[in-house]
């Protein structure tokens, strides 16, 4: 009898207080095969085809330079950014570091990657599927493990009760059916509540269109950069002597090496070349708009995937509000799907009012040390952050006493104390009195 996907997952060790102990939920999944009837699994990994010709899937769309550089700069860079459970407080919140969540989500998910590697499978299903899923393995009624489950294996339907019910085939061609809240799915952008559109179908086209250009330059250079050209003579060649012909031609002047050598005709006949170069056929033209073309599907600045009209990078100029740019439209709407998804699926309904996961954006200053002494500055000057605050988030020891307490800059004060003496001038006074007091006929100054 074949072993569905909750009996694996059930029969899994995994134990949080000791990493070395964790043993993959998945683990028995190794090895196997998949039916050459599930053709679900098949379509989406095979891909589907595009008027180019192309087919478009996971694999194929990767090999092109934009997809690649976009999908990678995004997934890398949220999964760079620290992520945490915070605990509200009366005043503040606070990490909640003994809640068994905020290890999973922060420090292991699971017993095969590491939380950069998890959360980068994540938002690269997302970027490329519009979907990703998560299976939670539970102890006690608390999370202990995440395992990241292929966007492929999973189809999603509505049941005629409104419930949303998951089949997942796992690698031995197993089916299991689970309901919603056994299974956690984050959802990319789409028109249905039921799962999110997937960038790969609904771009085929664009990618496809991508692909060729890049095959068609790809033979152009193999071809020498010259598309061809034409032998002629008076006199009509046996087809022997045809097939001669080619064959020498083909040895002797094929590729890119070959380029620039001299040709030897014989029998008075003459070569009469055909060339057209990229530039003619608008190929680097076409390429280039295809970057741009790609951009737009990822929200991704072209930019920041090395692409540049002018021929110029944008690297130091205008780069804060690029920077700012890019995290509020791009990275800012998957952190907030991914948050909110831990909020609903992995704390009990009790816990979200006092719980909530968040993503902290100031990871992306820890490569500009000016721009985080800049920042850090400002925050303790007004009275946001204490030095010891600052301290702790750069790996620290707090000094405690003043260091821990809210300071301001000395010259901002109250609206009601507007337009009253300062403390320099409240000192200065004092000391006159003191001074008076101590010489009574000393004549007194202003």
């Amino acid at each position: 009898m074949s072993r569905s996907l909750k009996s694996v997952l059930s029969t899994a060790l995994i134990r949080s207080a000791q990493p070395g102990l964790i043993k993959s939920a998945l683990s028995g999944f190794a090895g196997q095969t998949l039916k050459l009837t599930d053709g679900n699994f098949w379509q989406a990994f095979y891909g589907t085809d595009s008027a180019s010709g192309k087919t478009v899937s996971q694999q194929t769309a990767l090999q092109v330079s934009t997809v690649w550089a976009c999908v990678r700069l995004i997934a890398e860079t949220i999964a760079t950014l620290p992520l945490a459970l915070y605990e509200r407080g009366a005043n503040s919140s606070v990490i909640a570091t003994s809640h068994a969540l905020h290890d999973v989500i922060s420090r292991q998910p699971n017993a095969d990657q590491t939380p950069v590697e998890f959360w980068e499978c994540v938002v690269a299903s997302l970027l490329l599927h519009g979907n990703a899923f998560l299976y939670p393995t539970f102890s006690a009624g608390r999370v202990i493990a995440l395992e990241f489950l292929l966007p492929q294996c999973v189809s999603v339907r509505r049941l005629t009760d409104g419930s949303i019910e998951y089949t997942f085939t796992d690698l031995a061609g197993n089916r299991q059916v689970m309901q919603e809240g056994e299974l956690i799915h984050i959802r990319g952008f789409g028109t249905d509540p039921l799962q999110g559109l997937s960038p790969l179908s609904m771009g085929r086209q664009v990618f496809g269109a991508a692909m060729a250009a890049d095959e068609s330059a790809s033979k152009m250079f193999a071809n020498g950069m010259k598309l061809g050209g034409v032998l002629s003579t008076d006199t009509i060649l046996k087809p022997d002597q045809r097939k001669e012909l080619r064959a020498s031609m083909a040895d002797q002047f094929t590729g890119a090496v070959n380029t620039g050598k001299t040709m030897v005709l014989e029998a008075g006949m003459k070569y009469q070349q055909v060339s057209m170069t990229p530039e003619d056929a608008q190929m680097l033209q076409t390429r280039g708009f295809n970057v741009e073309e790609i951009c737009r599907w990822f929200r991704t600045p072209p930019w920041m995937v090395g692409h540049s009209a002018q021929g110029a990078t944008k690297w130091g100029s205008g780069m804060e509000q690029e920077m700012i740019a890019f995290l509020s439209f791009t990275l800012l709407p998957w952190m907030k799907r991914i948050e909110h998804s831990i909020d609903r699926w992995l704390l009990q309904p009790d816990e979200r009012r006092r719980y909530f996961a968040k993503f902290n954006p100031e990871g992306l200053l820890r490569a500009d040390s000016a721009a985080r002494a800049s920042f850090y500055s400002s925050m303790v000057q007004n009275g946001i952050y204490t030095r010891d605050d600052c301290r702790e988030k750069e790996n620290l020891p707090k000094r405690g006493g003043n260091a821990d307490e809210l300071t301001v800059q000395s010259n901002l004060l109250p609206i009601d104390k507007l337009g009253g003496e300062s403390q320099g001038q409240q000192a200065r006074n004092a000391l006159l009195d003191w001074l008076n007091q101590e010489n009574p006929e000393r004549p007194n100054e202003s």
